[in-house]
């Protein structure tokens, strides 16, 4: 199953509706005041969670609404106290994969606040660690998080020009990258280095591959 999960950082009305499209989402979720997305373009998430502090009354209201009138549908509406351990966007990965999904699509996870870009970057690993692929995008990136295996990227599907590699653990061992501008063979990726940015696709698909660590892998257009 998939899901995507709208989030309260920057949201370019334009690209959300375009990416939406592109993709089928078995589970929608609204975050915080990423419900006002939803809201604006009169759609209705199948969840709502957060503790709702930087959401207009007003949305939140017209939410609660559909849950008492007939014939609309109905979010479920998870509300949490602000004092708690998890962001929002944590709990919503959650919700998504207590719900079987095992693709998960953040938008709005990024923008100014870089404590909020970090803290879900580090999220990514905790939906990897479920078994789930989570991916960060917006209109410039897609971020996303990978264990020692393969990953194929078709040079018709990337998202962008330039893939960037970065270790996510101390280091990453027996790395291989093929139908790279810059490929590597059994290498090892350390942290604190900036060997792995901006590579680029030459050929029809590029393969990651590498036996040990964990990976950050960046698309990002210019």
């Amino acid at each position: 199953m998939k899901s995507l999960i709208i989030s309260g950082g920057y949201l370019d009305d334009e690209f959300v509706e375009k990416y939406i499209g592109q993709g089928q989402w078995d589970v929608t979720i609204g975050v915080d005041s990423g419900m006002s997305f939803f809201y604006r373009t009169k759609q209705v998430p199948d969840y709502i969670v957060g503790d709702f502090d930087s959401v207009e009354p007003k949305i939140l209201e017209s939410f609660l609404s559909h849950q008492s009138e007939e014939g609309q549908k109905k979010p479920i509406i998870l509300q949490f106290q602000p004092e708690k351990d998890e962001t929002d966007t944590e709990i919503a990965i959650r919700t998504a994969v207590s719900q079987g999904c095992r693709t998960i699509h953040i938008l709005g996870g990024t923008g100014s606040r870089l404590d909020h870009v970090m803290g879900n970057i580090h999220l990514l690993g905790m939906g990897m660690e479920q078994g789930a692929s989570v991916i960060l995008a917006d209109r410039n990136n897609r971020i996303r998080m990978m264990p020692a295996g393969e990953l194929v990227i078709k040079k018709e599907e990337q998202y962008g020009r330039y893939v960037s590699l970065l270790p996510f653990t101390p280091q990453v061992e027996g790395l291989t990258l093929t139908g790279f501008k810059y490929p590597l063979k059994h290498a090892v990726m350390q942290c604190y280095h900036s060997l792995g940015l901006s590579n680029e696709i030459v050929e029809e698909e590029a393969e990651i591959s590498f036996q040990e660590g964990v990976l950050l892998v960046m698309e990002s257009i210019d």
